[in-house]
C-alpha cells in the first residue's frame, strides 16, 4: 500500500456477519472508487466469533484498497485504534460496519479540514428507525453530558468522526479506556467518544460538527447489546471523564 494516501477509512468489525451479508463493503468500494483522491478501507475486526473475517476475506479479495487486520478481541475502542494505528492517509475516519450513516457522507465532513483537525458526523434530532424509548434516553445523555463538557456539540456518540491522522495517533492512546487491566468481553462500546472529543478539545484542536444522514441499518445479532446497560455505563463515564480531568491525568 503506497503511503502517498488522503484518506484512510477504519470499519471496527465485532460479529458483523448481517450486515456484511448485506455487501456494505461493495456500498463502500462502489463509492469510493468514483472518488478523484486516494485512499484505503482497513477492517479491524475485535475478535469475532462468528464468520465475519471469513467474510470479509472473501469480500476484499483482490481489492488492493482494502485490508483486514485481525485483533484479540478489546472492545470496539480498540478496534478503531489498531485501524488507526495502521492508517497512512493523511485524514482518517472510523465509520461503523452497517453503514447506517452513508459513506457517502464521507463529502460533507472533508471540506473542513482546511480550518479544523477534528470533523465529526452528526444525526440531528430526527433519527430514522430509532424508538422512543432510544430518542428520549439520547437527548438525557446530552444534557447531562453538556452540563459537564463539550457544551457546543449536540452529538458526540455518532459512529462517524474524522481526523487529520496525526491528531488521531495522538490522543487516541490517551484515553483511560487502554489504562484498564479487566478483560473486556462482548461488544464494549462505552463513551469512549466524549473522551476522545474531551481531549481534543483540551490540546486545543479545533472540532467541527457536520449534519449527516443517519438511519438505523444494523441487523447484527451478535453483539449481546444491553441498551440499559450500555445507557448506564455511559453516563458513569462521563463522571469518570471530568473526575479524571480534575485529577490531572490528561496532559501533553
Amino acid at each position: 500500500m503506497s503511503e502517498n494516501i488522503f484518506l484512510s477509512i477504519v470499519i471496527p468489525c465485532y460479529n458483523e456477519s448481517e450486515n456484511l451479508k448485506r455487501e456494505v463493503l461493495t456500498e463502500v468500494n462502489d463509492f469510493l472508487e468514483k472518488q478523484t483522491f486516494s485512499w484505503e478501507v482497513i477492517i479491524s475486526d475485535d475478535g469475532s466469533i462468528d464468520d465475519s473475517r471469513e467474510i470479509v476475506k472473501s469480500q476484499i479479495k483482490g481489492k488492493e484498497n482494502f485490508r483486514l487486520i485481525e485483533n484479540v478481541h478489546g472492545g470496539k475502542p480498540s478496534a478503531v485504534w489498531g485501524g488507526i494505528q495502521k492508517a497512512v492517509g493523511k485524514y482518517v475516519l472510523f465509520t461503523d460496519m452497517d453503514q447506517s450513516t452513508p459513506i457517502e457522507e464521507t463529502l460533507k465532513l472533508l471540506p473542513y479540514f482546511k480550518e479544523y483537525e477534528v470533523v465529526i458526523g452528526s444525526r440531528g434530532m430526527e433519527r430514522e428507525n430509532f424508538s422512543f424509548i432510544r430518542k428520549l434516553g439520547s437527548n438525557v445523555f446530552r444534557l447531562f453530558r453538556q452540563n459537564l463538557m463539550l457544551r457546543h456539540l449536540k452529538d458526540t456518540q455518532c459512529g462517524f468522526k474524522a481526523f487529520r491522522t496525526d491528531v488521531a495517533k495522538n490522543i487516541f492512546p490517551r484515553l483511560q479506556f487502554f489504562k484498564k487491566e479487566k478483560k473486556v468481553t462482548g461488544w464494549k462500546v462505552t463513551s469512549f467518544d466524549v473522551e476522545l472529543l474531551f481531549l481534543a478539545e483540551k490540546f486545543g484542536y479545533k472540532i467541527k460538527e457536520v449534519p449527516v444522514e443517519w438511519k438505523d441499518r444494523d441487523i447484527s445479532k451478535g453483539k449481546q447489546k444491553s441498551y440499559l446497560k450500555e445507557s448506564k455505563e455511559m453516563l458513569m463515564q462521563i463522571f469518570r471523564v471530568k473526575l479524571n480531568d480534575l485529577k490531572g491525568l490528561y496532559h501533553l
